[in-house]
């Protein structure tokens, strides 16, 4: 009896390492909520025929999809139909399950890969693994993927990126380019930025000048301090345009949700319409940025007709359930200066100009509601009462939305420290501008969208977690992507996988196949993953330092010196903490393939 229980427990355990072997051999990100290889492979050649219910327009679309991406990435032309006796197929099926509605079940043997799900969410998800499934350096030939059955679905249901678009403004064609690489992550929510004291980017039919003249400034603050590019920016979405962006994302299960601030960073529209503002005018739209103090006039009755002829000319461009509000960054000078609205204040029997604020905001809500939309807000929509139906966008850190969340009130958790992909993500003094803070691969990878704070009954108002990405100091859609990834597809790993999965060390091992698929895609994706950064620990009664060298890459190969040279590969190799004395200089960078991949991070030692 004991040599067979023994027999088990050897087994038990070989089959567990041989299931971890076979997850460090896959390179899938987001990582899936369960995987498991088996021996076998599928061939994936001209002779594999996609197999759908032709009756089902849906899978016929996500089946063209599939041979599509299968032809961008091999140059194999995929066919429709059923397989004879004895040829390949994909089959994409939908079924009753038990995973949620974007979840999948995927298997793939010798024969068949078959991807099954309760909605084509879940099939288009599915499609997204057998891509990452595809080697990124693919070079020609058939090809065998690995047998194995995946079963998959999101932690979170809000999966989001936001695009700032006011303070740059983004062709149709690239914005259409964002949306395909959210939905190669398995992102499902396009926040779109479209206005701002800056510019305002969308056509309204009723209000002509809000484009004519909102949509453009003579110059912009291209970087930190005053450096002012005098070329006039600017441009605007046309409806049609607007209607084709959301088309299109729709047929990639992302859903856009714009966003049309109020009552501040409306500087824009106040140029175009000056009476809807306290003190009529005139405006200029700022080539610098920060918070301009002149904002909608919650006592004009004109200015709440304005806003809902726009929001309703909005809702019907947006299938979105949900329709953002701003409500962030509203100086209430103007409005303590203004005799009307401090006769609003009195009127309606409110305490200061903050629950003036929730004024302003419970009266758009109360509109959009009557349209069959619901408000989300940054997170000072709290301030002065929340309105009734209002969620919250948290992004000054993490108390608005915990507070929210105790109020019984929908949650998006996006708090600075994490989710601002326009703050530094490498060293500062070797990155781009940036407009500040310091956001590094390994912290958004580290965040937990759910706060200790919250009871389990609370945590079911979280929906879910987001990446920004604002433009004052980005403007090019290379320098957007810089930004935007590898950070991205650790905001992925965190929104869509499951906390027990979570493996910094292996997600940097499965970014080196990410950041191949971002190359075929032509992403330029930031590099800042290699750059060398120190830990340094003083022993100052000694005169002494340990210096730990360290990356956000997998297995680095980092040289230094000592001697104010630039490391190369006959310089020192870095094994492990060194110690130096003080008044030296550290040099140090990353290799890979005999190639220097990173740039020169420099550190002096020193004790104060």
């Amino acid at each position: 009896m004991a040599k067979i229980f023994y027999f088990i427990v050897v087994i038990f355990f070989c089959f567990r390492a041989y299931a971890q072997e076979s997850r460090q051999s896959l390179s899938l990100i987001p990582q899936p909520l369960h995987v498991e290889q088996h021996k076998g492979s599928f061939k994936l050649d001209g002779s594999v025929v996609v197999q759908v219910d032709e009756a089902n327009p849906e899978l016929l679309k996500l089946a063209d999809l599939l041979v599509q991406g299968v032809y961008d990435r091999m140059g194999l032309s995929l066919k429709r139909g059923k397989p004879d006796g004895k040829g390949k197929s994909i089959l994409l099926k939908i079924a009753p399950d038990t995973l949620s509605d974007e979840g999948y079940r995927m298997s793939v043997s010798g024969q068949d890969i078959t991807i099954q799900a309760s909605k084509g969410n879940g099939i288009f998800y599915g499609i997204q693994t057998v891509y990452q499934l595809i080697p990124a350096d693919y070079r020609g030939g058939a090809i065998s993927l690995p047998s194995l059955s995946i079963v998959d679905r999101p932690r979170f249901g809000w999966r989001g990126l936001m695009l700032d678009v006011g303070r740059y403004f983004y062709s149709v064609d690239y914005i259409k380019k964002y949306i395909d690489y959210l939905s190669m992550h398995k992102l499902n929510v396009f926040h779109w930025h479209l206005t701002e004291d800056h510019g305002w980017r969308i056509e309204i039919k009723k209000y002509p000048r809000l484009t004519e003249v909102g949509a453009w400034r003579s110059g912009t603050n291209f970087q930190p301090g005053n450096n002012i590019d005098h070329n006039p920016h600017g441009g605007f979405y046309t409806q049609e345009e607007i209607q084709e962006v959301v088309a299109y994302a729709k047929d990639r299960y992302v859903t856009v949700v714009p966003e049309i601030e109020l009552p501040g960073h409306s500087l824009a529209a106040l140029a175009a319409y000056p009476e809807l503002s306290c003190t009529g005018g005139p405006f200029k739209i700022p080539e610098r940025w920060g918070i301009q103090e002149d904002i909608y006039c919650v006592g004009k009755e004109e200015v709440f007709v304005f806003l809902e002829n726009v929001l309703a000319e909005v809702v019907e461009l947006f299938p979105s359930e949900i329709i953002h509000i701003g409500g962030d960054e509203a100086p209430k000078k103007r409005w303590s200066a203004c005799a009307q609205c401090q006769k609003r204040i009195r009127e309606e029997g409110l305490k200061d100009e903050h629950e003036l604020q929730s004024y302003f905001i419970t009266r758009i809500e109360k509109f959009l509601n009557s349209k069959g939309k619901k408000i989300i807000g940054w997170d000072e929509i709290l301030e002065g009462g929340l309105a009734p139906n209002a969620a919250v966008m948290s992004w000054r850190g993490t108390k608005g939305g915990i507070a929210a969340a105790k109020m019984g009130h929908p949650v998006v958790m996006t708090p600075t420290s994490h989710m601002y992909f326009d703050y530094f993500q490498g060293e500062p003094y070797l990155e781009p501008y940036a407009i500040w803070g310091h956001t590094p691969l390994r912290k958004v990878y580290g965040y937990d969208p759910i706060p200790e704070e919250l009871t389990t009954e609370e945590q079911k108002y979280i929906l879910g977690v987001q990446g920004n990405l604002w433009s004052e100091y980005i403007h090019s859609p290379e320098h957007n992507e810089y930004m935007t990834y590898p950070r991205g597809a650790a905001l992925a790993e965190i929104a869509w996988g499951s906390p027990e999965n979570k493996d910094w060390g292996d997600f940097k091992r499965r970014l080196e196949e990410q950041y191949k698929r971002y190359e075929q895609k032509g992403i330029n994706y930031s590099r800042s993953a290699y750059q060398v950064y120190f830990e340094v620990t003083n022993d100052a009664p000694n005169n002494r330092s340990t210096v730990n060298l360290l990356t956000d890459s997998y297995q680095p190969e980092i040289y230094y010196t000592l001697d104010g040279n630039e490391p190369t590969l006959q310089s020192n190799r870095f094994e492990g903490p060194f110690e130096v004395p003080i008044h030296k200089t550290v040099r140090a960078a990353t290799f890979k393939n005999g190639q220097k991949i990173s740039p020169v991070s420099t550190r002096s030692i020193v004790h104060f």
